[in-house]
């Protein structure tokens, strides 16, 4: 199995044990191992909004970057009937996870460990017409691209990656993510344009996203091991604030380190992350994003806790750098959040039940911002549980409450419900 697969499996706390350690199809091919795995998800999910509170005089939506759904207004909609009268969407919609198609290939060469890996990530969540990507419109079926990348290294020295892959960067945060297996919150949004939901994302951590880096990660010390890599300087761009266009004139710098031990019946693992970026808006504002965080997974007879915690200048709540700079007034928006979560396996069905809760709060920095719909706190709830139907098929039901608040007072609150399966090969 890819090694990022394997990591989003064993780190998210849900997949069987078998799942975790099983290889996807290994080829033997002369000097190379060919290893082609992936993943396969769907779900049913619905979405439903409720308890939506704003003025009458909301023209478009009513928390700006908020994650609740708001439900769809008419022409002659207010926020007083839209709070009375909740809608919802249901969609048959690829998880956070996306479906996953991987090829690795490993060799051993002049003392070196070879691999490249390159996936690609179809998804399901089509409401057009054809439903095959044919048509514009509500459509969004098309294949992702996360990981192109090759690398080398020994394990006495440690290895080098180039090319796309996970950032560094808060990757501990999602890959621990009860919710990797399962929806979260953004489920159902038929035309949305999003290949996946958000699970934790914005609820707890900013998304890592997948970067194109150069990163070194040492040899591992006992259960200690670091990385430090470059990565592209596109990650915050000329969309996040309409009117001003964004250059970077330096490599983002990310990096982390952790430590995982193992004693008797307690296993674990804890980290620390960060990254920084320079940028320059067409404002002639120049300012630098920063974010840093620390962790904690913990597991004993069938139960695992983890705590996540991360703060943030510049940085924004929900991708890195959205709405985390006030143009107008030039100031940096502090932003933090983290997410509390608890698993237990029954021993008899080794079905995982779960229940995780993360809040993302984003700071104003002037009067402007206090009286606006800007985003304040997005907050969310999962319950789920994961079932092992086979040795490479798990069963997921979740239920999710999401609520979003903004500067000046409005509120979105909304429930998904989701049920569906994901098989890894």
């Amino acid at each position: 199995m890819n090694k990022n697969i394997k990591l989003a499996v064993a780190g998210a706390v849900l997949a069987l044990s078998a799942s975790a350690a099983n290889a996807g199809i290994i080829i033997p091919a002369g000097e190379w191992t060919i290893d082609i795995n992936g993943n396969v998800n769907g779900f049913m999910s619905q979405t439903r909004a409720d308890n939506v509170r704003g003025t009458a005089s909301d023209t478009g939506v009513y928390v700006n970057g908020g994650l609740a759904y708001e439900g769809q207004r008419t022409a002659n909609s207010t926020a007083a009937t839209q709070g009375t009268n909740p809608t919802k969407q249901i969609g048959l919609t690829t998880g956070l996870l996306p479906a996953w198609l991987g090829f690795t290939g490993k060799t051993r060469q002049n003392d070196l460990d070879v691999e490249f890996t390159i996936s690609l990530q179809p998804q399901i969540s089509d409401n057009a017409i054809t439903g095959d990507g044919a048509t514009t419109g509500t459509s969004t079926s098309q294949f992702l691209n996360r990981q192109t990348y090759l690398s080398f290294g020994d394990k006495s020295w440690g290895s080098i990656k180039i090319g796309k892959d996970l950032g560094i960067f808060a990757s501990d945060a999602i890959l621990n993510d009860m919710t990797l297996l399962g929806v979260g919150s953004g489920g159902s949004i038929s035309g949305s344009g999003d290949n996946t939901t958000l699970g934790g994302i914005g609820t707890g951590y900013i998304y890592a996203a997948w970067k194109g880096q150069v990163a070194y990660t040492t040899p591992n010390f006992n259960g200690f091991q670091a990385t430090v890599g470059l990565t592209n300087p596109n990650q915050i761009g000329g969309a996040v604030y309409a009117g001003n266009t964004f250059n970077q004139d330096r490599f983002g710098l990310e990096g982390k380190a952790s430590y995982t031990f193992a004693a008797d019946a307690l296993s674990g693992k804890v980290w620390v992350s960060g990254a920084t970026y320079d940028v320059t808006s067409s404002a002639t504002q120049n300012y630098t994003v920063t974010a840093g965080d620390i962790g904690a997974t913990v597991s004993a007879n069938g139960i695992s806790a983890t705590g996540y915690f991360y703060k943030g200048e510049g940085a924004g709540s929900l991708f890195l750098g959205l709405n985390g700079f006030n143009a107008t007034t030039g100031q940096k928006r502090d932003s933090e959040g983290g997410y509390a979560q608890l698993t237990y396996v029954l021993p008899s069905t080794k079905t995982k039940l779960g229940i995780s809760y993360g809040e993302s709060k984003l700071d104003a920095v002037s009067a402007a911002d206090l009286t606006s719909n800007l985003i304040r706190t997005n907050e969310r709830t999962t319950v789920g549980a994961y079932h092992p139907l086979t040795k490479h098929l798990n069963l997921v039901a979740e239920y999710s409450n999401t609520e979003s608040k903004a500067q000046n007072g409005n509120k979105a609150e909304s429930d998904t419900v989701s049920a569906g399966a994901i098989l890894f090969f």
